[in-house]
């Protein structure tokens, strides 16, 4: 609480709409297109751009310990009437502390393209610290149908990490981005 800077988390309102205020334990790096982009808070990357699976870093971590990465889209459809919010994209589990999730850990829900159609998306990643390897991520999915986008609408990541009792996020990142135009494309 003693920072005298504003929090991009809390000025992006991710702290408060995704998650609760926390105390970042571990640093992550998440980079696209082969470490050429680099995920900052808050700034804007291309729809385009982000097509393939980051590569995600955690930094600070130790041999004994493993985590679990979440990306969702809490402004789905629209920011101004997210009522599908959050959205899942993706969720990593055992990933090791000294390495990242391109080469280690385990997919439990594979990684969706980022498509805003309305308005700016925030799109958050989430890092918690597992109690230990193996730890069996519970996906409390909405079961009335088997479409992968009701599977990953309504997802929440404060339940997600109560129900598998993971806290508070140890590191989190999320970046903006719009729909693309061919002429936003050319510049």
């Amino acid at each position: 609480m003693g920072r005298v800077f504003a929090d991009p988390l809390l000025v992006g309102r991710v702290i408060g709409d995704v998650i609760d205020s926390f105390n970042p334990s571990v640093k992550m790096k998440v980079t696209y297109n082969s470490t050429k982009l680099q995920v900052f808070n808050g700034h804007e990357l291309f729809p385009s751009a982000v097509t393939l699976k980051p590569k995600v870093e955690v930094l600070g971590g130790d041999l004994r310990s493993f985590f679990t990465l979440v990306m969702t889209d809490p402004d789905v459809p629209g920011p101004s009437d997210p009522y599908l919010r959050e959205h899942l994209h993706w969720v990593v589990t055992d990933i090791p502390g000294t390495t990242d999730a391109t080469f280690a850990g385990r997919e439990v829900v594979s990684y969706e393209i980022p498509r805003p159609n309305i308005g700016i998306h925030r799109y958050v990643f989430l890092l918690f610290k597992q109690k230990r390897r193996g730890q069996t991520p519970l996906l409390v999915l909405n079961s009335s149908s088997s479409s992968s986008s009701t599977i990953r609408d309504n997802f929440k990541s404060r339940k997600f990490a109560a129900d598998n009792e993971l806290g508070l996020p140890v590191a989190a990142l999320f970046f903006n981005a719009q729909r693309e135009t061919a002429a936003r494309r050319r510049h």
